[in-house]
């Protein structure tokens, strides 16, 4: 009730009372208040489906009269994760806007399983997130593969090299991910692959945690070359080569299946897909 009150932009009073009003009008209850967190009712199924279908019928009858009135308008609501979001879509964002001034996009940053879920709950239009899942309701478009690299403190042993190998690797202290996250995992069988034990030393669900502890020094990691520009630019952190080419991150646009972009959505959709993969 909370979360859709705020994406509402009323308060979870009005929101209750609104909910409250529909149940007198239809003479039903929608929500079964007797548990936590709230669950609907068989009636409140029903009630939920209908507004979908509106909500999606709404929808096509925007895109029909944007494709008629020729104009790039309307509001694309993109969920990012946190790398691929801060890094870049301030920029693309000043992209968007010069080219396509009367569009809006909305950008939020989520972890990936929050992203899933707010595209099936169509509370946004596209999802970017790494190491895509396409499900019965979502597909994936690839966007781009990004290299790993190693990841060190400028005082690190290794930082002058030119490329570091797997086995080098082996007994150091070693900043992760945390271990429900699908890049601590394709890590973890990498590093078991290359029979390289590492010591972790920290773990965390973000690369930008990742990012400063390695720069104050607390250990080494592995992270897609890309995110990591502004601390390389900054002396914060050297990042070296990986001998391990097959060795990259990749990065999907997931959106739910057979829905209805407006003209925004999808010059969105050509700018990301038109951009280097790399």
């Amino acid at each position: 009730m909370s979360r859709g009150a705020q994406h509402c932009g009323v308060s979870q009073s009005a929101a209750s009372q609104h909910v409250q009003e529909v149940e007198r009008r239809l003479g039903v209850t929608l929500l079964d208040r007797s548990k936590r967190p709230l669950d609907l009712t068989a009636a409140g199924r029903i009630y939920h489906d209908f507004c979908r279908d509106v909500l999606r019928r709404e929808e096509e009858l925007t895109v029909a009269l944007d494709a008629m009135k020729g104009a790039v308008e309307g509001t694309v609501r993109v969920v990012s994760i946190y790398s691929t979001g801060l890094s870049e879509m301030s920029r693309l964002r000043e992209q968007f806007s010069l080219r396509y001034p009367t569009a809006t996009l909305h950008v939020e940053y989520m972890r990936p399983d929050k992203i899933y879920e707010a595209l099936r709950g169509d509370v946004a239009d596209l999802g970017l997130v790494s190491y895509p899942e396409s499900s019965r309701e979502l597909t994936v478009i690839p966007w781009r593969s990004e290299e790993m690299q190693v990841a060190l403190p400028p005082t690190h042993p290794f930082a002058a090299r030119t490329e570091i190998h797997p086995a080098d690797l082996n007994g150091q202290p070693f900043i992760g991910f945390d271990d429900d996250l699908i890049i601590r995992r394709e890590l973890d069988r990498f590093l078991r692959a290359q029979g390289v034990e590492v010591r972790l030393v920290m773990a965390f669900d973000n690369i930008q945690m990742i990012k400063e502890a390695v720069a104050l020094g607390s250990g080494v990691s592995i992270l897609p070359a890309r995110t990591m520009q502004a601390e390389i630019e900054q002396g914060r952190i050297v990042a070296i080569r990986l001998h391990a080419p097959d060795l990259v991150r990749p990065v999907g646009i997931v959106h739910r299946r057979r829905k209805k972009f407006n003209r925004a959505t999808e010059a969105l959709l050509e700018m990301l897909v038109g951009e280097p993969k790399q």
